[in-house]
């Protein structure tokens, strides 16, 4: 047996750090609780139990010396643990009623698919009668904070972790990677968590507008602060049981920009706010980013126009400017949703036809960009994949021609390449697996899942996307899986927003001895 080479405690001692720092955020439920004077006594007792177990994690190594084997396993554990502290409310909240979430497969599902911004859910009602103002907003914010990464957010704010925060960026941050914009990584981390929460800012302000202007009844300040939390955080949590079905066209239209900023490499706003907004126009992966997203939103509403799968839109939405307007919103509103990993709907797409459903199928695949809060595989990845076919068709015949890929006139590192087809694949084997245990657990216990059901729930929790088709629809949950199948699906989120390698990194035996 080799030396122990990875300093766990280290890594449990930062664990502990953020963990505690995140212990501040259950203080806005927590006043929205004694504001609305329901689920106060859940709150206190979430708050303390999440600072005590901070404090007991942090003395495992009150000075802990991070290296990037160490990154690895705290980013890792970060997840696990703040998803367990997460479920504190949901449990508190559920004990002794018939609430769906104080079974604790489903709590510990919920808060999983809340911090990795999944946006699955097995709440059985979503209301204000069946749960407080304060646990629906926990909910919300659960996805802001695990957005742009609670990790990023703790080397944007804590001393302590700027030293190794490359390391933790690299391993936590969404995508293949994210560009060092400044010479310090906790000022880049501080960086991409302002433009992230002006973002959200603009949001709330232009949502609460639309109110004040008539123009959206029902988004009063409560739903105007509530959404933006999980626009920007591409999570699509939403506190309306019928998610933005149940608002106006124009809050649509306005939600419909945020998700695509969402989607889009932070790092390229830091550009074009220093004064160079070419970066943006010439950056290859936001052309191909926006050109799959015009490709497909016109199919959709192609389909949606010719009448295949389109439905009555509902009273709560009334068309207002005919048929061309409603297929067009609802086309790019969901391809934008499914693309960037939101999750959000404006209208429930289980009833369009084969043709438009297996178009947002294969959007579940692509992903947002680099450096953006969207999971899947990422455009960048499928740019990467194109050029380097490309590459080898020509070196086919022109086999004394070197050829290297380029992205932006950069050469890709053949490491880099080797390493984008490896996860792709090991994607795509985690797709499969786990769509075959959905289904043979579904035999277990009796019940019968049809394969595609299955395996857009799969695509919907490794690609963090949340809502897929059939009984996991957009109107629907994932309520009626055995716990066994939830909990895999939970795993699923996980190794989904940690973009699988550095998971299994942690199961190999020359990362913790050689």
């Amino acid at each position: 047996m080799g030396r122990l080479r990875v300093d766990w405690r280290a890594s449990v001692g930062l664990v502990g750090t953020v963990v505690k720092y995140l212990s501040a955020t259950l203080l806005v439920p927590l006043a929205v609780a004694l504001f609305y004077g329901r689920d106060v006594l859940t709150f206190a007792i979430a708050f303390v139990v999440t600072v005590v177990v901070g404090l007991a994690l942090e003395r495992a190594e009150p000075n802990p010396d991070l290296g990037a084997r160490e990154g690895f396993l705290m980013v890792a554990l970060t997840w696990v643990v703040v998803t367990l502290v997460g479920a504190i409310p949901y449990l508190l909240a559920g004990f002794g009623t018939a609430s769906t979430l104080a079974h604790p497969a489903n709590a510990i599902f919920e808060a999983m698919s809340g911090f990795t911004t999944t946006g699955a859910t097995v709440m059985g009602e979503i209301s204000f009668d069946q749960h407080s103002h304060a646990l629906l907003l926990w909910r919300q914010l659960t996805q802001w904070l695990g957005g742009m990464g609670i990790v990023v957010l703790a080397v944007a704010i804590l001393p302590e972790l700027s030293v190794g925060g490359a390391q933790l960026m690299d391993a936590e941050a969404p995508g293949p990677g994210i560009e060092k914009l400044t010479p310090r990584i906790a000022k880049t981390a501080r960086v991409l968590w302002l433009a992230y929460l002006g973002f959200t800012l603009l949001e709330m302000v232009l949502l609460y507008g639309l109110h004040l202007a008539g123009l959206a009844p029902n988004m009063e300040l409560y739903n105007a602060v509530a959404h933006p939390l999980t626009t920007m955080p591409t999570g699509g949590f939403s506190p309306e049981a019928r998610s933005i079905e149940a608002f106006s066209a124009a809050v649509q239209w306005v939600i419909i920009p945020f998700m695509v900023a969402a989607g889009t490499n932070f790092a390229l706003f830091w550009h074009v706010l220093s004064g160079d907004p070419r970066e943006l126009t010439d950056d290859i992966e936001f052309r191909s980013y926006v050109g799959v997203i015009g490709v497909l939103t016109a199919l959709v509403a192609g389909l949606l126009f010719a009448g295949t799968g389109i439905e009555t839109v509902t009273d709560a939405v009334p068309p207002i400017m005919g048929e061309v307007e409603d297929s067009v919103r609802h086309a790019a509103f969901n391809v934008v949703s499914v693309i960037t990993t939101t999750g959000y709907a404006n209208m429930d797409f289980n009833t369009w036809s084969d043709p438009a459903q297996y178009l947002l199928l294969f959007g579940m695949f692509i992903g947002g960009s680099a450096g953006s809060t969207g999971g899947a595989i990422k455009i960048v990845r499928w740019v990467v994949i194109v050029k380097s076919l490309r590459r080898e068709l020509f070196t086919t015949v022109h086999p004394e021609a070197v050829s290297p890929v380029r992205l932006g006139g950069r050469v890709v590192d053949e490491r880099a390449i080797r390493g984008i087809y490896a996860f792709t694949l090991l994607y795509l084997v985690f797709f499969f697996v786990a769509t075959l245990l959905v289904v043979a657990d579904a035999w277990r216990v009796g019940q019968q899942v049809p394969a595609f059901e299955a395996m857009s729930a799969v695509a919907a929790t490794l690609g963090n996307v949340g809502p897929g088709f059939g009984a996991v629809g957009p109107m629907n949950n994932y309520l009626d899986f055995p716990a066994t199948s939830k909990l895999l699906m939970t795993f699923l989120m996980w190794i989904g927003r940690l973009e699988i390698l550095p998971v299994l990194v942690l199961l190999t035996p020359s990362y913790w001895r050689t």
